[in-house]
């Protein structure tokens, strides 16, 4: 792949992560106050919702350090190679996952499935 297009779909998933987590609910404790349960079910499903919506934020900032991972191999002129074997990622996969480090197959056995 060449370096305009992965810098194209890098600069794209960086954009869309960015407006995914600034769309995040993320509440100060003085919303929750005023928005205080009126039983404990409420409660329950507040605080539900509160560690569901962190939980998404932290994924969507994992994401984003993967963007910046790749965007520094691109830097050094290893995107699309690697980071395991220095063999080439296929473009079809960096096409659909532009900060992938890794082959389809080693990908697999690093997160210990069959490839």
């Amino acid at each position: 792949m060449d370096d305009a297009r992965a810098r194209e779909l890098l600069a794209a998933e960086r954009k869309r992560l960015e407006t995914l987590l600034r769309g995040r609910r993320l509440e100060g404790p003085d919303d929750l106050e005023e928005l205080s349960p009126t039983d404990d079910a409420d409660l329950g499903t507040d605080t539900y919702l509160e560690e569901l919506d962190e939980g998404l934020a932290d994924d969507l900032r994992q994401q984003l350090d993967a963007v910046a991972r790749a965007e520094q191999r691109l830097a050094d002129g290893t995107y699309g190679l690697s980071v395991e074997s220095g063999e080439p990622i296929p473009d079809e996969r960096l096409e659909a996952f532009p900060t992938a480090e890794r082959t389809a197959a080693e990908q697999s056995r690093y997160e210990g499935r069959a490839a």
